[in-house]
């Protein structure tokens, strides 16, 4: 395949740009069922003028169906997307990348999907549908599966569905709630997980960050004690990745504390741990749900995160030698391997 695309590059080397501008209105109009034509050159990031001028030939091939509410995908382009599908990221050169990382930071997995998502919804969105495959793939019957908060893992849950009900698996989430909007904690998230696949969930009913004596006195409530430790027993953890000083202002971490984030060089949050650019954790938060030794010793850790301003972040993370899987974007995959050429392992 990828001879075949190389050749294809030397005689054609405006072919690959164009199979990808395709496939990617294609990939768009499919997950929006309806969609306008500015709202589509918006969300690609094209002129009006360009995205009218590729309708109207995707019409043309039988792939689009234009009406008045808007343009959908017809039934042809929707098998057409489905059979790309399995070999996008040959396609767009992006298997090299995922065996690069995959091998440099010692993972079993990494699935890298087209675009940033520090730009684009579709690419949100892919990020989302990759991640809910790669679940999928590692889940077992019985499984207690952890799941952190966040934008990314609201798309995951969104594209999560089981063609059987799953209902051996319980999805809890990882700690407690940020405070933020009620569609991004991980309480929520569980819960939509959990309707769309059928099976149970758990919920966890603390704030996300507490103090010694709050977590003293929350850890002695039998309710919570019991929830606690279900959580503290799963098989798969799937967490988001966030830049370590966005996620502090957002936890509203005192001034003290974020100073001494900065001066100890910390780059990354997940789960609620910060770490710094070699993978060391350099402050953790006082959370009901997992801990340290719990990611250590969990048999399956999914990351997921995109977006070149996360690059680093994800790399620092992938550094602390504990997740399995790595689902990112193609912006951030680059990222990331600029930084492993810069300062090799």
């Amino acid at each position: 395949m990828r001879k075949i695309i190389e050749l294809q590059q030397q005689l054609l080397p405006d072919m690959l740009d164009i199979f990808r501008k395709r496939y990617s209105i294609l990939q768009q109009v499919k997950q929006s069922e309806t969609i306008g034509r500015r709202a589509l050159a918006g969300s690609l990031q094209m002129s009006e003028r360009t995205m009218r001028a590729e309708i109207d030939e995707l019409k043309a091939l039988g792939l689009l169906d234009v009406q008045a509410s808007g343009v959908r995908v017809s039934e042809a382009g929707r098998q057409l997307v489905e059979e790309i599908e399995p070999i996008v990221s040959e396609l767009f050169g992006l298997s090299e990348l995922e065996e690069r990382i995959r091998a440099y930071f010692g993972l079993r997995q990494v699935t890298i999907v087209p675009g940033d998502a520090d730009s684009s919804e579709q690419a949100k969105r892919e990020l989302g549908r990759a991640g809910s495959q790669a679940m999928l793939k590692y889940m077992q019957p019985g499984d207690v599966i952890a799941v952190t908060g966040g934008t990314t893992m609201a798309h995951v849950a969104n594209h999560l569905v089981s063609p059987t009900p799953l209902r051996g698996i319980r999805f809890v989430p990882a700690r407690g709630g940020l405070g933020e909007s009620l569609d991004y904690q991980a309480n929520t998230i569980v819960s939509t997980m959990a309707k769309r696949t059928g099976a149970q969930y758990r919920l966890l009913h603390v704030p996300d960050h507490l103090s010694d004596d709050a977590y003293t006195s929350l850890m002695q409530e039998p309710n919570i004690r019991e929830i606690v430790e279900v959580v503290r027993s799963s098989r798969v953890v799937v967490h988001g990745i966030g830049d370590a000083m966005v996620m502090a202002r957002r936890r509203k971490v005192d001034e003290a504390v974020t100073a001494a984030l900065q001066e100890e060089g910390a780059l990354a949050e997940a789960f609620g741990f910060y770490f710094d650019r070699h993978g060391q954790v350099v402050h953790r938060m006082k959370t009901a749900g997992l801990r340290l030794e719990d990611i250590q010793s969990t048999e399956v850790v999914i990351g997921i995160a995109g977006g070149r301003s996360k690059g680093e972040a994800i790399a620092a993370v992938m550094h602390f030698g504990h997740d399995d899987v790595l689902v990112t974007d193609e912006a951030a995959a680059e990222e990331i391997v600029r930084l492993m050429e810069s300062r090799p392992k």
